[in-house]
């Protein structure tokens, strides 16, 4: 049953989030590999717990904020971002506790921030595989020995290895897709696990991790919206609509039949403005979690949605009904709530402010 709220609330199925945290910690057991979690999906102490119980012990994010939220149960996290000096107060704090990777592509920042580190910090150079959106080139060695040496020579910087981030696997079509970055991007760190042995490399992106099964010179993976999946992912070959584990239960104000359209309290501050590739902002499903034929989330403001409806079901709804919306990405979706409400008792779960 849906709750009875007068706002938009995202179902959490923790079943389904269960089962995807076990799918994915089996993989990386199966592997061999250091299963290292994003938790910029969820945000959320008590869904870290169930990660917990499948023998994680080591986390991403994607903020120092947000590390300081995860370090009151979590020791070893690593910032999934390009180092911010001017954070270099709680990069201290943080470091004086916990295990804290830090990631570097320039020498200006890492020298900036050895000059004002009280505690020693692990060092990841982000490496650039393909996505073009940040990292140091594979090939550009002048720039990759000097980074090395420079963490080497100093006592509050350890460095660790290679971090990639294969994110133009997200506009893949198909599964074939996946695999051909996959292959790419782990090609480029294979290269460099070959010219520095003793680094470790470190990737993680969602769809390759859940398609691929060839992880060979990867020592850790850190995917992150498998814990959820979405519309986009389950576009894009990484899931089956029936392991999206999160939907939007939203409330008709308003209806249209004229133009034969349902008005929801369910807007861009809710969903974000991220777009399938069929144009909709969102899937609406029935009480079972099946796709509803001709019923789609297909325009938003910001607190409106807009609802498409076939013209047999027109006359079923009525206001102040609930219906229930698949989101195209959860990371942001998910972002944007402020708690969490579980479908099987209606409990809250809190996560990061």
């Amino acid at each position: 049953m849906y709750p009875q709220t007068s706002t938009p609330t995202l179902l959490l199925d923790e079943t389904k989030c269960r089962e995807n945290i076990a799918n994915m910690a089996e993989k990386a057991r199966r592997h061999k590999l250091l299963f290292r979690p994003h938790f910029k999906t969820h945000q959320s102490l008590e869904i870290g717990v169930w990660f917990r119980e499948e023998s994680v012990k080591s986390i991403t994010v994607s903020s120092l904020s947000m590390a300081s939220y995860f370090a009151e149960q979590w020791n070893d996290i690593t910032v999934a971002f390009p180092v911010n000096i001017l954070e270099i107060d709680t990069i201290n704090r943080l470091a004086s506790c916990i295990r804290l990777g830090l990631l570097v592509e320039s020498l200006e920042s890492l020298h900036l921030l050895q000059t004002k580190l009280d505690h020693k910090v692990a060092i990841w150079i982000k490496i650039d595989v393909g996505y073009h959106r940040t990292g140091v080139r594979p090939d550009d060695h002048n720039r990759i020995n000097a980074l090395i040496q420079s963490a080497q020579s100093h006592p509050m910087t350890q460095f660790k290895g290679f971090l990639g981030h294969a994110g133009h696997s997200y506009q893949c079509q198909g599964k074939e897709e996946v695999l051909k970055i996959h292959q790419e991007s782990l090609a480029v760190m294979q290269v460099l696990k070959s010219k520095y042995p003793e680094s470790l490399i470190s990737i993680g992106d969602t769809p390759t991790c859940s398609v691929a099964e060839e992880f060979e010179g990867v020592d850790e993976i850190r995917p992150g919206n498998f814990v959820f999946y979405d519309l986009m992912q389950h576009h894009i070959g990484s899931c089956t609509l029936e392991q999206i584990a999160v939907h939007m239960v939203c409330p008709v104000v308003a209806i249209h039949p004229d133009r034969l359209e349902l008005l929801i309290h369910g807007g861009a501050v809710h969903f974000s403005k991220d777009q399938h590739p069929d144009g909709s902002f969102g899937w609406v499903i029935d009480r079972d979690g099946k796709p509803l034929s001709g019923m789609k989330l297909t325009k938003i403001s910001q607190e409106h949605g807009t609802i498409s409806v076939p013209q047999e079901w027109i006359e079923d709804y009525k206001i102040g009904d609930m219906v229930c919306v698949l989101p195209v990405h959860s990371c942001l979706t998910a972002n944007l709530q402020s708690f969490y409400s579980k479908t099987e008792d209606s409990k809250f779960i809190s996560k990061a402010p």
